[in-house]
């Protein structure tokens, strides 16, 4: 019903996301990484993927702020069992480019780690996804960045602001390769980038 909602950020809190869209405010549910990618921009203009999930006793509209993750929302939800806030959970843990490393390594004790997910649950995920993510990230994924090791969130956002733009997980990895995130802002890792892959 809705695909994205673009609006100024009224309110980020956990698990929660308002977006005033025309005087309408929009209440989404969101996860920790995309809380966390938006935060910094309350009060200005934020672009959210969205999922509407419909219940016999509720409607409930989650939102994403990349492309990658409501995909894996998507993904998540198609598996038996997992439902919307267990994917939520997950994709708090993980990034999703982790979660795919994870599914396509058979790294079951990694997705049950998120709220909710029991080891039952994990394996179910790899069984149902393995196949697919593997034909859709390819070896990029086996050599994603550990789970154990938090890479840094901007480089995180840099590579789904180069995947938005058409080009795959390992262009934009190699083009991020060596930046200093810590000293520079998202937008200036981002024309970097574009700077390396239009060479």
């Amino acid at each position: 019903m809705y695909y994205y909602l673009r609006g100024e950020l009224a309110l980020a809190e956990a698990h929660t996301a308002v977006v005033d869209c025309g005087g309408v405010g929009y209440k989404l549910t969101v996860s920790a990484n995309t809380l966390a990618n938006i935060s910094p921009k309350l009060g200005k203009e934020v672009k959210l993927y969205t999922y509407l999930a419909v219940r016999e006793d509720a409607m409930e509209l989650f939102g994403f702020a990349s492309e990658s993750e409501h995909s894996a929302f998507k993904q998540l939800i198609s598996v038996s069992g997992v439902g919307p806030k267990v994917a939520v959970s997950i994709l708090s843990t993980l990034t999703p480019e982790q979660f795919a490393a994870a599914v396509c390594s058979g790294d079951a004790k990694t997705l049950a780690k998120s709220k909710g997910l029991g080891a039952k649950g994990a394996e179910r995920i790899i069984l149902e996804l393995k196949e697919k993510l593997t034909k859709e990230y390819g070896a990029s994924a086996l050599t994603a960045a550990p789970v154990g090791i938090q890479t840094s969130g901007r480089i995180s956002d840099a590579v789904n602001a180069l995947l938005v733009l058409g080009y795959t997980k390992q262009e934009a990895t190699e083009a991020l390769k060596g930046i200093d995130s810590n000293s520079m802002t998202l937008e200036a890792m981002i024309t970097a980038a574009l700077r390396r892959l239009m060479k």
